[in-house]
């Protein structure tokens, strides 16, 4: 779709500066700029390419200063990466949208579907299911016994809800996530063979999620798995049984959470940090990438390492870390200058 600069600044509510009539069709990186395409600038670091992209338009914050001559038409706007993603989520709504049933399919006759839903071919919705209105569910979902969807989520190609569990609002679930399969339960048998324990409770995943692609999330032994409001996870995450996840908090890829552990609200797990079972991790918490976490974690604490300790100790011991060989050397040295004057 084309949109001219001044169409877009009034949307946003920005400040044009330059032609308002010039016409943009798509998006780009603004070191990458091509004419015909809007790029944004939020990063100071990417400050120099303002000055040589050929991008037509270029969103740029209100306090930037700008220090040589320009070729593209300048929106100035509160918070570009901001604006950036309206226009996106603009972009995106006037895409076409799918709907119907498509064949071959299978929805039980017990199953009850909202309306204006999509369903894609070789989906399958088991007995008892309740999907809200707007649901879309691309091909090779299945979704079984008991689920209960509500409006306006996305399930993608591949995605698997077992038996009872919940999921909210406006949620999206990316390719091939699996939600509600076992947790890993098992007891040391008389023979020392492993039992396994039946894990008989759920999965409930509430308003505004979103979970990437190839996620597990395991259902409870008892009770429920609960991931809060507005909780964002990337791919390739494990969150184990009776886990529980405060509202609006973000976990990063490869990152694992053993079962019952219970996170607190609006935390940051970076990318493959590990998380021991049966602990607390409070609100406002930041896990650094790779930390091993194997005690609560009081509120507003920033973490590093394995074991998780506060991130400016931590800092500082991977400085000294460093200088160990330096140190062992000169340990040496003074051992042997010793040894030496000791004969004499």
């Amino acid at each position: 779709m084309n949109y001219t600069a001044k169409a877009i600044a009034d949307f946003l509510q920005g400040e044009l500066v330059g032609n308002p009539d010039i016409v943009v069709s798509d998006v780009s990186k603004i070191e990458e700029g091509r004419a015909g395409t809007l790029a944004f600038l939020a990063n100071p670091k990417y400050e120099k390419y303002l000055y040589s992209t050929k991008a037509s338009v270029v969103l740029i914050n209100k306090n930037l200063s700008i220090n040589g001559n320009i070729n593209p038409t300048i929106i100035r706007v509160e918070d570009a990466y901001k604006a950036f993603a309206s226009l996106l989520e603009l972009y995106v709504r006037s895409l076409p949208r799918k709907s119907g049933i498509e064949q071959p399919s299978f929805i039980h006759s017990t199953a009850i579907v909202g309306s204006d839903c999509y369903i894609g071919a070789f989906a399958y919705i088991g007995e008892n299911v309740s999907i809200g209105d707007n649901v879309k569910i691309y091909p090779h979902v299945c979704i079984g016994d008991g689920v209960k969807i509500n409006s306006n989520t996305v399930l993608y190609s591949g995605v698997k809800i077992y038996q009872n569990c919940i999921l909210g609002s406006n949620c999206i679930i990316h390719a091939s996530t699996v939600i509600g399969s076992d947790g890993f339960g098992f007891v040391h048998a008389e023979n020392r063979e492993f039992k396994k324990i039946p894990q008989l409770g759920n999965v409930i995943i509430e308003d505004d999620v979103e979970i990437g692609s190839n996620v597990s999330i395991d259902r409870a032994t008892m009770g429920s798995t609960l991931i809060g409001k507005g909780t964002k996870i990337d791919n390739l995450v494990q969150i184990a049984h009776n886990v529980e996840i405060g509202h609006n908090t973000v976990i990063i890829s490869q990152a694992g959470i053993a079962g019952s552990t219970k996170v607190g609200k609006n935390c940051v797990i970076a990318a493959q940090v590990g998380i021991v079972g049966h602990i607390k991790i409070g609100d406002n918490v930041i896990i650094g990438a790779q930390s091993g976490v194997s005690h609560n974690i009081n509120e507003n604490q920033v973490c590093l390492g394995s074991p998780a300790t506060d991130a400016l100790t931590q800092k500082k011991a991977m400085i000294l870390y460093k200088k160990l060989p330096e140190m062992y050397k000169k340990i040496g040295e003074f051992e042997r200058y010793i040894k030496d004057h000791a004969k004499e």
